[in-house]
């Protein structure tokens, strides 16, 4: 009797702290991979595999121009060390029509000759890249949001220049277009406030702009969440969610809910390892984990074989690691 009594107590115990139900923990695929440790990569799922390419190495060289693709996340191909794209520090990517897609961009970070971007680029197999346009009707800018809507891309906010520009750079403008070529402005004021280093999802019919803020000169980040059912008219879901305000974070869907993972914030200087989902923008509920990767920013995110995978960043120092994460069949 006594026995049982303890054994109930301890079971209430961790029922009620939430252990009884431990959450699925990430799991670390490879330490490090193929591709030389980066952040700011572009990044997709097409033809059943992952795909990274460019991104960041340092201020003193010009972003790298590689690409590569894994079946399984821990055994990576490169395809091209060559791509005739040079804008590939926080440049905007997506897969739309069969095709991976990557525009905008910054080049040479804070070296002379440094340049934002308006190019957009196609391609079906990741070594020969079609330039589409180069000069889209969005003015050049890096770190922009992007998503599929209604059988089209859409170009959201971003920023004109990285480590040289003001307020004025920052933009709330939204584009899209049904060919990658002939754009069209949806707005020029979205609503949300002006910003870059944010992220945007598509989520039962609605666009979901969220985060992001501004770097330098002047940093500011935001944690609020606004929706839209066609692009130019937007809701404000929720002014401060729980998470802590962010730049170069990253959103994925999963399970039919919204995710947000890791960024960084200033004030003090902070990069996150916290993990958050909703599944109206509006309620937002911590994912905890006893394993989980190390804090960082702009990292890679996917939805890959039913499992959210993070890929490299900064932490720092950059990374080249890959964890993922399962949730169980029953989770809701």
């Amino acid at each position: 009797m006594k026995k049982h009594f303890i054994l109930a107590l301890i079971a209430g115990f961790y029922g009620f702290t939430g252990y009884a139900q431990q959450n699925a923990d990430w799991v670390q695929e490879s330490p490090a991979v193929a591709w030389q440790a980066r952040d700011s990569q572009a990044e997709l799922v097409y033809k059943d595999q992952l795909w990274i390419f460019g991104g960041w190495f340092n201020s003193k060289e010009a972003p790298p121009r590689d690409v590569w693709s894994s079946a399984d996340g821990r055994n990576w191909n490169m395809i091209s060390n060559s791509a005739p794209w040079i804008h590939s520090d926080l440049s905007m990517s997506i897969v739309f029509k069969n095709k991976m897609w990557m525009m905008g961009g910054w080049y040479n970070g804070r070296l002379e000759g440094h340049s934002a971007s308006n190019n957009v680029w196609s391609s079906t197999n990741g070594i020969k890249w079609k330039s589409e346009t180069d000069h889209a009707a969005w003015t050049p800018r890096i770190a922009s949001a992007i998503v599929e809507f209604k059988g089209k891309i859409w170009v959201l906010g971003g920023t004109e220049n990285y480590y040289f520009g003001d307020k004025n750079s920052l933009k709330n403008d939204v584009w899209y277009s049904s060919n990658g070529k002939d754009w069209k402005l949806a707005t020029a004021n979205a609503g949300w406030s002006p910003r870059a280093y944010h992220q945007a999802v598509v989520l039962r019919n609605k666009i979901y702009v969220f985060g992001g803020g501004n770097y330098v000169p002047e940093y500011q980040a935001f944690n609020d969440v606004w929706s839209s059912e066609d692009g130019i008219n937007w809701v404000k879901e929720i002014s401060k969610a729980p998470w802590q305000e962010r730049l170069w974070f990253n959103s994925v869907v999963y399970r039919d809910h919204i995710w947000v993972m890791g960024g960084w914030s200033n004030n003090p200087y902070k990069n996150h390892s916290d993990v958050w989902y909703s599944k109206d923008g509006k309620n937002w509920k911590e994912y905890k984990t006893k394993k989980v990767w190390k804090e960082r920013h702009e990292a890679s995110a996917f939805v890959f074989k039913d499992k959210i995978w993070i890929a490299g960043g900064m932490t720092p120092p950059l990374v080249n690691d890959v964890w993922s994460l399962k949730l169980p069949e029953d989770w809701k």
